[in-house]
């Protein structure tokens, strides 16, 4: 059971820098009155936000702080469950957040959130929409528990029965699924690896069987046509070279022939050169009596004995020039016979390199072949077993790895079948489904309100009249609704109470008083308010301070002083 002992704030809201502090577990009832404005409500406000950072009403978080002095906003909130007391402190401008725990601060090294976390499920065992639904009933912006959503109105139960644990524990083995599925896929992934390893293994080893039978075989075969070609290549380098030893003897000449050549044509043109020189000096003689260069005359006989001599000379010169073209002709007939030798040679000598590599190349591969068929005729298939071994035995582990996955993803599946709203949840809340029931219309009959209100498993309303009519929530008046969310409050208090889980003995009232209800139900909820019994600390805010006021047993008036909420206690 939660015990709320006091709740402190300062500048919150309208409410200065001097701490409004209220004692929470003192007094049995307490009447909280003043006028609007004057900061009723504020410790609702308060509470909510020390507890759950959430105002109450619907208030901004910058709204919270006192606009006059515009910082300093804190909230202290003590209370005890068990032998265990704690301090919530929270602030803004600066931020503030801290719970003690029996005067020792909890890890501040987590994240705000995670602490509000466990605040909400590790202490408290409530979350905002929870605690509303059990410790307050207000009149502006509280949500009623029929206007709640299908899935916060299972949240509300789930608190009240204490079985919030198999959602969070759905929640952790959601994420356990997650990790396991990712799990069996690398396990699934490595299994296929292993026995793909084994396969080729097994593969390889065959094979080795088969080479050392088959492939033995073809490699000798092909042995054997190298060896043949080898030969057959060889008889055609001898030949071939036999060839281009005499090639190469009738290229030898050709040197000489091409000195003769350049002799030759050395002396055509010496030859040329003299006849030009003689045929100039006979059309000289021929065309000149008289020297040019020294004036005297030229004779006749010495024309025609000098003439004479010349055209003996020339005839000479011309007889020469024939000899000596019709033996350069000769010699350029030699040397194109000696080039087409040395064209063969190059030739010959050429397919015997071409003989020489694929020679060396036959030899290399039979190299080769025979280093081939040595491995083959000795093969590792000893060590290859071995291997093939070490590789089904670490197959083995991986595919009991994999079972053992498998079977822990089957178990998180059908704990997970158990952990979901249909599963232990279901039935434990059917169980109580007729508790529920009973106690909202004892409730509602204690207030006159007759009528047969169910709940189902869903937190579906059926309402039914005397006559057997059905209605919903909606259908009724404020006044009714209002004994609804009172009868609802009270059951799950009541349950609360029951289970020892949510129970604590604060009850707000705010307001509830000042609206719909009609002088019979006010006097009727007033006589059940005051029949909660020990442990109850009941406090009603509301504007009928002057009727209701001799009910309670401490009255706290609000009042604004210079802008600022000052509680006032009456007795």
């Amino acid at each position: 059971m939660i015990t709320f002992e006091s709740i402190k704030w300062k500048n919150f809201l309208s409410t200065g820098d001097q701490w409004t502090e209220i004692q929470l577990n003192n007094i049995s009832s307490t009447l909280i009155v003043g006028t609007n404005g004057a900061g009723k409500s504020t410790m609702l406000d308060a509470l909510c936000f020390g507890l759950f950072n959430k105002p109450f009403r619907k208030i901004n978080r910058g709204q919270l702080v006192n606009s006059i002095n515009e910082k300093g906003l804190k909230v202290e909130v003590c209370f005890s469950i068990g032998k265990d007391e704690y301090r919530v402190f929270r602030g803004a401008k600066p931020n503030l957040f801290e719970v003690y725990k029996n005067n020792k601060m909890v890890d501040q090294d987590a994240a705000a959130k995670d602490t509000q976390k466990y605040l909400e499920q590790s202490v408290l065992k409530l979350n905002y929409k929870s605690f509303t639904q059990v410790v307050i009933l207000g009149s502006s912006t509280f949500v009623p528990f029929m206007q709640l959503g299908a899935s916060v109105r299972r949240e509300v139960i789930e608190d009240l029965l204490d079985i919030q644990i198999f959602s969070y524990m759905n929640t952790i083995l959601k994420d356990r699924v997650r990790t396991q599925i990712t799990k069996n896929r690398d396990t699934i992934y490595l299994k296929d690896i292993a026995e793909e390893r084994v396969l080729s293994q097994e593969r390889l080893i065959n094979s080795l069987k088969e080479i050392n039978t088959n492939r033995k075989e073809e490699k000798q075969e092909k042995y054997d046509l190298n060896e043949s070609k080898i030969k057959e290549k060889s008889k055609q380098k001898t030949s071939k070279k036999k060839k281009l030893k005499k090639l190469e003897d009738g290229c030898q000449g050709i040197e000489t022939q091409r000195t003769l050549l350049q002799g030759l044509r050395d002396k055509q043109t010496e030859n040329k050169t003299e006849l030009k020189r003689l045929t100039k000096e006979i059309k000289f003689l021929e065309s000149h009596d008289v020297c040019p260069t020294c004036t005297q005359v030229i004779g006749d006989g010495f024309k025609e004995t000098r003439m004479s001599s010349l055209t003996t000379t020339g005839s000479g010169l011309t007889t020469d020039a024939e000899s000596i073209e019709k033996n350069i002709d000769e010699i350029l007939s030699a040397i194109d016979k000696i080039e087409k030798i040395c064209e063969e040679m190059y030739s010959v000598r050429s397919e015997v390199s071409s003989l020489d590599r694929d020679i060396l190349r036959l030899k290399k591969e039979n190299l080769d072949i025979d280093t081939e068929l040595k491995d083959l005729t000795t093969p590792k298939i000893d060590e290859e077993n071995k291997i093939l071994d070490r590789l089904n035995d670490e197959l083995k582990i991986i595919q009991d790895d994999c079972a053992s996955s498998n079977q822990t993803l089957d178990e998180y599946n059908i704990v997970g079948k158990l952990l979901k709203d249909s599963g232990i949840k279901k039935q434990i809340i059917k169980k109580y489904i007729p508790i529920f029931n009973g106690l909202i219309n004892k409730y509602l009959h204690t207030m006159d309100f007759f009528v047969n209100f169910t709940l189902d498993e869903e937190f579906n309303e059926v309402i039914k009249s005397r006559f057997r009519d059905e209605f919903s929530y909606a259908s009724f008046s404020e006044g009714e609704k209002q004994k609804i969310d009172l009868a609802l409050l009270f059951t799950w208090r009541e349950v609360a109470r029951m289970k020892n889980s949510a129970a604590t003995n604060l009850l707000i009232l705010d307001e509830v008083f000042d609206s719909s209800l009609d002088a019979s139900a006010t006097g009727e909820l007033l006589s059940i308010l005051l029949k909660l019994g020990e442990g109850t600390n009941l406090f009603v805010i509301s504007h009928k301070g002057d009727l209701l006021i001799d009910k309670f047993k401490r009255c706290l008036r609000f009042e604004k002083v210079n802008d600022f909420s000052k509680l006032l206690e009456e007795e």
